[in-house]
């Protein structure tokens, strides 16, 4: 359903939408990883560390995703017109990701090393939307826009969301752990 919600939503841009805005939407780009994961998991089965960092990392960012929307965008336009669609990248497919995390845990063992991995991409994103706004006068979503709030603003809140983020990673991490516990697999983190 996430592959059909993606591939409606980009073609059915809306009015004066472009495709480089359109994949310059972290959700869009959360739900293309997440979609290239389940696929992973669906034609190779992987199973080795490095791929469950991946699949950890694509959990965290679908679940960045959700709670991002749920907090801050879901009363406002996010340039999706279709409500299925909309529901679907923005909770169906977090919803989804966290129960496959819990119902298939992997214990990574939680480091200072394992959440900047996680988090290189979100934050890498963020600089990334912050180099390309000023230079197509366009941002993707309202609290990464300082022509609306001003730098400083934009900052207090980029680091907030950046402790969130923080937070959230370590969760994750913390209930893959628990999760091989509840489920009576070796606690051991994954070699």
């Amino acid at each position: 359903m996430d592959i059909a919600a993606a591939v409606w939503t980009v073609t059915h841009l809306a009015a004066g939408g472009t495709v480089a805005n359109f994949f310059s939407y972290f959700t869009i780009q959360s739900n293309l990883i997440v979609i290239a994961v389940w696929l992973g998991i669906a034609l190779f089965d992987p199973q080795g560390r490095r791929w469950q960092l991946i699949r950890c990392a694509a959990t965290l960012y679908i679940l960045i995703t959700g709670v991002v929307y749920a907090l801050l965008l879901q009363n406002i336009a996010v340039g999706i017109r279709y409500p299925w669609t909309n529901d679907t990248l923005h909770r169906v497919a977090p919803v989804v990701a966290l129960v496959d995390w819990l119902l298939v845990p992997v214990a990574l063992g939680i480091s200072a090393r394992l959440v900047a991995a996680l988090l290189a991409y979100p934050i890498g994103y963020g600089v990334y939307t912050l180099i390309r706004g000023p230079i197509v006068d366009w941002y993707p979503y309202p609290f990464i826009d300082p022509r609306t709030q001003g730098y400083g603003s934009m900052a207090v809140g980029l680091v907030v969301l950046v402790i969130a983020f923080v937070i959230l990673a370590v969760a994750v991490a913390a209930l893959g752990e628990l999760a091989v516990r509840w489920r009576g697999r070796r606690s051991a983190p994954v070699r």
